[in-house]
């Protein structure tokens, strides 16, 4: 395997935000885990902070979210690929896809030299011919500080493929030491939460806080008055950007009615002087952010290490790939990550893996493999971009998966570690300790469902849980199923092992409490292909259908769907407002 990249001493820099994982996001890491993959295993070893989210939700969408420090996790994942066998890292621009009869043969460095290979795949962020903008000042280049790759995207465009251009942004970089964190909320380390890999958590990092401060009117204003100073709306950006990670001036525009904005304070690193103010990406020139960065509360003796940027890229229609991140057209070229039109370290992680498998798979004469929908989010994300395509990058949420309650943090392994087993990736060590969790987990499943606690042991456990006392007669499966009962009350009523609190019980518990809905989602998902065909009003007031969000209503006014089937394909539209859709049309006829 040849690696080409820009900066081999810098492998898996993360220029945007020092963070890995949040909602789906972590759900991703935890399936590239149990397949095999490194991502879980080097965000453990350079996290800084952790935190559990959504705690107050139910198991399907709480999600780990752990703050890195950037310098660590690039040393450390640089370290492991320099290690690997079989593996040679060249320093180099890919410059040009090389075909022969139509098939990948293959890639041109630096202009003059071909690598010969039968499968290659391309993972190249923001640098096809990417523009930085910083009000009216342009910079060429993929991320600060790094060139742009000119040639290699035009090359793959005239092998036949479809490609666009979209945009993303990230925020100033301002000196720790000119932060006043006494009137800064504090958000503490979660120090229960054990990490993501399955593995086990390595020995963890000292763990920091990060910090919430709050826009104000006056910000907005300035932001305001700006505006024709601003890229994104002078017409000197092209390209689409994130709906769900927009500009402290998109927010602004779009937001009127909120009178401020969050912003999260994160540090870069355990010996960094700076910190990343999340919720302030911003292309406006470099005296309107300082001017609306110091009106935020504990910023107003702000220092910039650098200006906050938009980089404008060029991106290839995904629906031009299988559901392997083949190529339709070239065989043996595969794309993954950010050219697919993707956001995020984790969506491109999920998909180098893929392609990388397919890849190997491809090249040694196997059977390429894909990940279906109802199995991981993995198959949710990488069927969403060849089947529907993308207008906006692409962010994965709980939400885009019909069946979410299966497709748990929690039982990733369970999911995917076979799969990792059969292809190759799982070791003997990593698969002996999912085996030994399987028959944990189906020793104490057995256990729940046939151990029936004596009355005195229910007023017990009734007492914990604030309730009446249970019948007797009830299995501890029936009783965890009950909403007052988790299984730390069990353990608190002598019932169940703290061993087990953590990993098996909170798993079983998950099973049991979701059975009914799991069944429910089932017969929601046949009525749903059972019912694909449905007409489509063509006079429908999308705007008038109760629990639609507005980007489904604007994207359902544009495309104007006749049937139902037609909504399924339209991007950006979540199981749940087709759900929507379908009762209202249904309601009318």
């Amino acid at each position: 395997v040849a690696l080409v990249t820009l900066k081999p001493d810098r492998l898996a820099e993360a220029p945007c935000n020092p963070a890995v994982g949040g909602v789906a996001k972590g759900h991703l890491v935890r399936e590239i885990d149990a397949i095999g993959g490194i991502m879980a295993r080097i965000t453990d070893s350079a996290a800084i902070q952790f935190r559990r989210l959504n705690t107050k939700k139910g198991p399907a969408v709480r999600a780990t979210r752990a703050q890195i420090d950037k310098e660590i996790y690039s040393r450390s994942m640089t370290r492991f690929i320099s290690s690997l066998p079989g593996v040679e890292i060249i320093q180099g621009e890919a410059s040009e896809v090389v075909t022969s009869g139509g098939s990948v043969s293959g890639v041109v460095i630096d202009g003059n030299t071909v690598l010969d290979t039968r499968t290659v795949v391309v993972t190249t962020g923001t640098y096809l011919r990417g523009l930085l903008h910083v009000g009216d000042r342009i910079i060429e280049g993929g991320a600060w500080d790094r060139p742009t790759a000119r040639t290699l995207g035009q090359s793959i465009a005239a092998l036949g493929h479809r490609i666009g251009r979209l945009k993303t942004g990230t925020p100033p970089r301002i000196y720790r030491d000119s932060i006043d964190f006494s009137v800064l909320e504090e958000q503490p380390p979660d120090l229960s939460v054990r990490g993501f890999s399955f593995h086990g958590p390595p020995p963890p990092l000292p763990q920091v806080s990060c910090w919430i401060t709050w826009t104000r009117g006056v910000t907005h204003d300035i932001i305001m008055t700006s505006l024709d100073r601003a890229p994104l709306f002078n017409g000197q950006i092209d390209g689409i950007g994130p709906r769900y990670c927009p500009s402290i001036e998109d927010k602004v525009v779009k937001f009127p009615h909120h009178s401020r904005h969050h912003v999260f304070l994160e540090p870069e690193g355990l010996d960094s002087d700076l910190f990343y103010p999340n919720g302030l990406s911003t292309s406006l020139p470099a005296d309107v952010q300082e001017e609306f960065i110091r009106s935020v509360p504990g910023l107003e003796n702000a220092r910039f290490a650098r200006y906050g940027y938009a980089v404008e890229y060029d991106f290839f229609d995904p629906r031009d790939l299988y559901p392997t991140l083949e190529s339709k057209i070239v065989p043996g070229l595969f794309l993954a990550g950010q050219i697919n039109g993707t956001s995020g370290y984790e969506e491109a992680s999920a998909q180098g893996l893929v392609a990388g498998i397919n890849a190997a798979r491809t090249a040694t004469g196997l059977e390429p493999v894909s990940i279906p929908r109802k199995k991981a989010y993995i198959g949710v994300l990488i069927d969403d971009l060849v089947t529907t395509g993308v207008d906006e990058p692409y962010r994965l949420f709980t939400s885009r998966a019909e069946n979410r309650l299966m497709l748990r943090e929690d039982n990733a392994d369970e999911r995917l570690t076979p799969l990792g087993r059969q292809l190759g990736l799982v070791d003997d060590d990593y698969y002996r300790a999912f085996e030994k969790r399987m028959e944990s987990l189906e020793e104490e499943r057995d256990r729940l469902s046939s151990t029936r606690p004596t009355a005195k042991l229910l007023e017990v456990l009734a007492d914990l849980a604030g309730i009446p006392a249970p019948r007797p007669g009830a299995t501890l499966a029936d009783l965890l199923r009950r909403p007052e009962i988790s299984y730390r009350i069990l353990v608190q009523a002598g019932l169940a092992s703290e061993q087990y609190q953590d990993s098996v019980g909170q798993r079983l518990e998950a099973e049991l409490k979701y059975e009914g809905y799991l069944r429910r989602e089932e017969r929601k998902r046949k009525r749903m292909e059972r019912y694909s065909s449905l007409a489509i009003p063509p006079d429908i007031d999308y705007s008038a259908i109760p629990g639609l969000r507005r980007e489904w209503v604007e994207k359902l006014m544009k495309v104007r769907p006749t049937s139902l089937g037609d909504i399924l394909r339209i991007p950006g539209l979540t199981p749940a407002a087709v759900s929507v859709i379908m009762a209202y049309v249904g309601r009318r006829k």
